[in-house]
């Protein structure tokens, strides 16, 4: 699949880079002239993480199992997430997983808030992490330090409770959007389901498998226009063979109550997903 970059994709201008290469060059010639003499060459630039591929996989629960309600990961430090347990959990039985991810400088409290419902309604686990910084690192066309810490989260949840292999999906907001469409459709293999809510952008060149995509984005969204955003994003990926669900809602840049309602029937109705794009 290729890149999909978006209009708040974070990126450097392609235009900017002739300039840097002529500055970098310019100040090389200066300092030869001068006679500086370089005694080693520098580090080469740090490899980049451009795959997004998660390790963590269901196995064997072996840790102590949480008790219904929001639970700290203890995982993180300052920034660090939440875990919530449905209070219709039964550990004993298989139960979906959610991983969800927030928006650009916000909080696993938020999405909790924005998303209980269908977790009650469903009975879904939600895996909430925060972001290592204020944003995801894949808003730079990356996978750094939040790959790491998700592969973390992901290993503790399936430690310590029996998830169902083929109900695990990944849902995000702004930001949180991108980075679910992009881990989504690198682990298809992983996710079956992808929920995005007012995406802006993707960054994925190497799909793995073909989940099912929900995106949701509304008409008066300020933030991220729906036109430079979800509408382009959802024809790209439907060009790209991906079964994609849109739903354009009457709004700004939020998750309104009847988003989520939407979001739930989706998921309910949702056929199995097919093994490729």
């Amino acid at each position: 699949m290729r890149h999909f970059p978006g209009p708040h994709s974070g990126l450097e201008p392609p235009s900017v880079r002739p300039v840097l290469r002529c500055l970098l060059t310019a100040s090389w010639l200066v300092l030869s002239l001068a006679g500086c003499v370089v005694t080693r060459e520098a580090a080469p630039a740090p490899q980049v993480d451009t795959s997004g591929r998660l390790d963590a996989r269901p196995g064997q629960v072996t840790g102590t199992r949480v008790a219904p309600g929001a639970h700290p990961l203890g995982l993180g430090g300052a920034r660090d997430g939440l875990l919530y347990v449905p209070k219709s959990h039964r550990p004993d039985q298989p139960a979906p997983l959610m991983l969800v991810l927030h928006g650009s400088r916000g909080n696993a409290g938020q999405m909790l808030q924005a998303l209980q419902a269908l977790a009650d309604s469903e009975g879904i686990l939600l895996l909430i992490p925060d972001s290592r910084g204020l944003t995801w690192d894949d808003k730079m066309g990356k996978h750094g330090e939040d790959l790491v810490f998700i592969d973390r989260a992901l290993a503790q949840v399936f430690s310590r409770h029996l998830v169902a292999r083929e109900r695990i999906s990944v849902a995000g907001f702004s930001a949180g959007g991108s980075y679910a469409l992009a881990l989504g459709i690198l682990n298809g293999d992983l996710f079956s389901r992808v929920l995005a809510f007012a995406p802006g952008f993707v960054h994925a060149e190497e799909p793995q498998g073909a989940p099912l995509i929900f995106v949701a984005h509304g008409d008066k969204d300020l933030v991220l226009p729906v036109e430079g955003s979800s509408r382009r994003i959802v024809a790209e990926l439907r060009s790209a063979g991906f079964a994609v669900h849109y739903h354009e809602f009457s709004g700004g840049h939020f998750i309104p109550a009847d988003v989520v309602q939407a979001a739930i029937q989706w998921l309910r109705e949702a056929p199995p997903p097919a093994s490729g794009p």
